[in-house]
């Protein structure tokens, strides 16, 4: 039993991530999960792998990890997210680039199963309707899931009647897993998506069987300076002050 800091999507923004880190620090965190997108969008790819590396997080494979480790094609990203990709694939070492490429699409961890998209499609899927919920729940079998990808903290669990319910945690707001089966997104690090411009993060107690979510705010300026420092497309520096 043990307290794990529940994070995703931290797109290569090293100062999103130790500001969560030392407030997962600060919450008593003991292990570290990850679920998926270390790099892409961000000035930072280099430095957050290694940090994660350190502090032996366990991963799972995001579809930017995947494409800046030659395991899919650009294709299917819009301009600006292709544009990050093809920028990391320049700008990380080969030692980065091998480490995404051995990132697992889904993990198990005792009672829960990790994943970036959903357990229907791994890499792409954003679990953000009913239908791909149901599709993801048919596939879960383990009691709980953890997934990232859509950059918005959720919960959502089965109901007594057969269905399934979502809820959009606040900022610390602590919950009660149920004795169904639930799937938890901490929210995104490196890049939030509604209109928070503060890193998510959720502690997980495997003990009590409780998640806090947390909002972690930092230095976005210094992201912002360094995207543009170093050749990103501009739009990705001024998006993360509005948490879009």
């Amino acid at each position: 039993m043990m307290r794990v800091a529940l994070l995703s999507d931290v797109h290569a923004n090293l100062a999103a991530l130790d500001a969560v880190l030392r407030r997962a620090e600060a919450d008593r965190a003991e292990a570290i999960w990850h679920m998926g997108d270390l790099v892409g969008y961000g000035p930072d790819p280099d430095e957050v792998v290694a940090r994660l590396v350190e502090l032996d997080a366990r991963c799972v494979l995001g579809n930017h990890d995947a494409a800046v480790a030659g395991l899919t094609g650009l294709d299917t990203f819009n301009d600006v997210a292709a544009d990050g990709c093809r920028w990391t694939i320049g700008n990380s070492t080969v030692e980065t680039r091998v480490f995404l490429a051995a990132l697992p699409r889904s993990a198990v961890d005792g009672d829960f199963t990790r994943v970036h998209g959903s357990l229907r499609d791994p890499l792409w899927e954003y679990l953000a309707t009913y239908e791909a919920a149901e599709a993801h729940f048919a596939r879960q079998q383990t009691r709980f899931s953890v997934f990232g990808h859509t950059h918005l903290p959720a919960l959502l669990f089965e109901n007594g009647d057969g269905g399934l319910e979502a809820f959009t945690p606040a900022d610390g707001e602590v919950a009660e897993l149920a004795e169904l089966r639930c799937a938890i997104n901490p929210g995104g690090i490196g890049q939030p998506r509604d209109g928070d411009p503060r890193a998510c993060y959720a502690l997980l107690d495997t003990a009590t069987l409780e998640v806090t979510f947390r909002r972690v705010p930092y230095d976005v300026p210094t992201t912002q300076r360094r995207i543009i420092e170093r050749g990103l497309p501009r739009f990705l520096a001024m998006r993360l002050a509005a948490g879009r």
